[in-house]
């Protein structure tokens, strides 16, 4: 008999990331593919994304509201409450034999919550990474702790994994998943681009994504002014802008953007470009600019720069692509000049991505299929003291 897999997602992003996992299940005869959506995917205010999961192909079996309209803390924690109260029913529903879930936002934190109380394995992706400018490093690490097949994507996460107690062998180097996307996608040329954007690219374009550092207090609106200071002042840059995930002070950055996009007729502002068109925007593009961790996972394997500012994204692993600057006006405008040196983009050419060269989502099928499900829910704490003192003795 088939195992029943429920994959979860909540975000544009991670669904990019989690596409290629989830059609693996959905074609191998010995699994049963459930999906349930939630977040940001059921929001008309970014995107009704949740129809790019059906246009693939996918069937969704549940849908949990969980998002308030409100980016304020109280807002973002009532919205975790709603959706630990959603996925308690959905679980019980699907009676799923394992979840599978990726990386560190709050919808996920609720999901694992519900099933770990549920006494439901869960498989967690991208697990072990570091981004000390956000909640979602707290979250993240939680989440490791709930689940009990890890799938990481560089050697230092595994270990970082194992440091949490994490038996070894239930922990899984298999690369970043967003490569895959690169691999298998068939990106649009300049021209259908250009026709699905709805938008002339220029002499010089740069693609902008920036999101709030959750762990710092009133400092969103004055960093993405920063940032727009800097970037008013290009000459012959066309600008494509990806609007914020629904985090603490999201809706204030929104605002901005949208204002600046109408001022600026170089510029063009999207609430979801969608991973065709957001891959396709990487290749046309000069270099990324922001905080996103697409920046430092994705971008280096189409070899271009990228310009991350500010915490969010600290602790990550990067590669010599990439050009870290404080959330300024004169550091913006420092990293943009970097950016388009001849020395600079001459370097681009021996990029290396710390984060694989593809063909994690195979391994992630495989390991599930081979795993031993046995006694699965109940963990083991590895020590690595005790580890330490018996090679020592």
């Amino acid at each position: 008999m088939s195992r029943k897999i429920c994959v979860i997602t909540g975000t544009r992003a991670e669904y990019g990331l989690l596409r290629w996992v989830m059609q693996g299940l959905k074609d191998d005869p010995e699994f049963t593919l459930q999906i349930i959506v939630t977040g940001m995917h059921l929001s008309p205010e970014f995107g009704l994304t949740y129809q790019a999961i059906e246009q693939d192909g996918f069937e969704i079996d549940r849908k949990v509201e969980m998002l308030l309209s409100s980016d304020t803390p109280v807002g973002i924690a009532k919205s975790m409450g709603l959706g630990l109260i959603g996925f308690a029913d959905a679980l019980n529903d699907l009676q799923p034999d394992l979840i599978v879930v990726l990386g560190d936002r709050f919808e996920i934190f609720s999901v694992v919550s519900a099933a770990l109380i549920a006494r439901i394995p869960v498989a967690h992706l991208h697990g072990g990474e570091k981004t000390e400018g956000a909640f979602d490093e707290a979250i993240r690490h939680a989440i490791t702790k709930m689940s009990h097949l890890h799938f990481v994507a560089a050697d230092e996460y595994r270990q970082r994994v194992i440091q949490l107690g994490e038996q070894p062998d239930r922990v899984f180097l298999v690369g970043g998943l967003g490569i895959d996307n690169i691999k298998r996608l068939q990106l649009l040329d300049r021209a259908a681009l250009e026709e699905s954007l709805d938008f002339k690219l220029g002499l010089k374009n740069l693609l902008i994504t920036f999101h709030p550092v959750t762990l710092e207090t009133s400092t969103a609106e004055n960093q993405m002014n920063e940032l727009l200071l800097a970037l008013s002042d290009l000459e012959n840059t066309h600008l494509i802008f990806t609007l914020p995930n629904a985090d603490t002070d999201g809706r204030v950055l929104i605002r901005m953007v949208e204002r600046f996009v109408a001022q600026h007729p170089n510029a063009r502002a999207y609430t979801s470009l969608g991973q065709l068109r957001y891959l396709s925007c990487i290749a046309q593009v000069d270099g990324v600019i922001g905080n996103s961790s697409s920046g430092l996972a994705e971008v280096p394997s189409f070899k271009k720069g990228t310009i991350n500012i500010g915490d969010r994204q600290r602790g990550r692993l990067q590669a010599t692509s990439v050009i870290n600057c404080e959330p300024t006006k004169e550091s913006l405008v420092l990293a943009l000049k970097r950016l388009y040196t001849s020395d600079f983009q001459s370097s681009l050419k021996q990029t290396v991505n710390p984060y694989g060269e593809g063909g994690a989502s195979e391994k992630v099928i495989a390991t599930l299929k081979n795993i031993d499900r046995n006694d699965m829910v109940k963990k083991t704490f590895y020590d690595l003291s005790i580890v330490v003192q018996g090679e020592n003795t």
